[in-house]
């Protein structure tokens, strides 16, 4: 059995724990988490006793912790909407040095979110050159995305679990013109469901879209939330000031390729409900000068 594939995909371990080691019957779950240091300090190598995972206020019992890159190599996506403002063609260079930086081991694919759907530019490869020149200007046809909710569920739907670990990384305005503005869009939750379960991260840098109504008050504010909610339920990170455009994303890239660098593999044991469903967790690191950035639920499989 592939084991991160199974963990990630299933969040199952092939193996059991034995009754003293879990006092309470429980099912092991795994997620991705991200760890780095405060500014000017050294990154840690942590251990399982130096994370803290609770559920409904309860300590629950954490049984592994292993450094991804010390596994099979990533695979990210890179979405950009193609309803985004022609001007982020300035922002193409720092995309592809970014692309071209990572790991040998990392598989890079480039899409474009169009019509509830991802047109793949570029599928994964492991040849970075190959995937930098695939990219290119969005269309800028305003609303041209329909829904970047809808086309991140497709890819989703269509990427195969395998050994690696998956994320994303979006750069998007997060207007959902199939929704428009409000709370509790439903394309959101379903695409956020998609990915917990999956156990895909999702980063997303904000980038204005094209036309009037890219730039409305009211659709901004819904659409930088949406992404803000879709990060933080996934683990990842939504990288914005304000409602401007970065005059350089190579700061918010930086940072990116620091936390995939500082993520682990999470393996805790909870308490399944009568039906498999969503579970709220709070995961904190117990070492000083260290932040984590972790799923606020997880997927746990029902109980027998």
């Amino acid at each position: 059995m592939n084991r991160i594939g199974a963990l990630i995909g299933a969040f199952i371990l092939a193996g059991s724990l034995s009754a003293r080691d879990i006092p309470e019957p429980g099912t092991p779950v795994s997620v991705i988490v991200t760890v780095a240091p405060q500014k000017d300090a050294a990154t840690p190598a942590l251990t399982v006793g130096d994370i803290l995972v609770s559920q409904n206020k309860q300590h629950m019992q954490v049984t592994g912790l292993e450094p991804l890159r010390s596994q099979s190599g990533l695979q990210l996506w890179v979405l950009i909407d193609d309803g985004s403002s022609t001007n982020l063609g300035t922002q193409l260079a720092d995309l592809k040095r970014f692309v071209l930086a990572q790991p040998a081991s990392t598989q890079i694919g480039i899409g474009y979110m169009r019509n509830g759907m991802v047109q793949t530019a570029q599928s994964l490869t492991s040849d970075h050159q190959l995937a930098a020149q695939a990219m290119r200007l969005p269309t800028g046809t305003p609303g041209i995305s329909a829904s970047p909710y809808l086309a991140l569920k497709e890819l989703i739907h269509k990427w195969p679990a395998g050994s690696s670990p998956r994320e994303v990384l979006m750069v998007t305005s997060g207007i959902d013109p199939y929704y428009g503005a409000g709370p509790d869009d439903p394309y959101l939750t379903e695409v956020s469901h998609a990915a917990q379960r999956a156990g895909i991260v999702v980063y997303s840098i904000y980038y204005s879209g094209a036309g009037r109504s890219a730039h409305s008050y009211r659709q901004l504010f819904w659409g930088q939330n949406y992404l803000a909610q879709l990060s933080e339920e996934t683990g990842g990170q939504l990288y914005w000031i304000g409602n401007q455009n970065p005059v350089s994303m190579a700061p918010y890239l930086d940072d990116f390729s620091q936390r995939l660098n500082g993520q682990y593999l999470l393996t805790f044991v909870a308490r399944p409900e009568s039906k498999a469903g969503f579970q709220d967790v709070k995961i904190r690191v117990e070492v000083p000068h260290v932040r984590i950035t972790a799923p606020s639920r997880v997927y746990v499989p029902a109980g027998q």
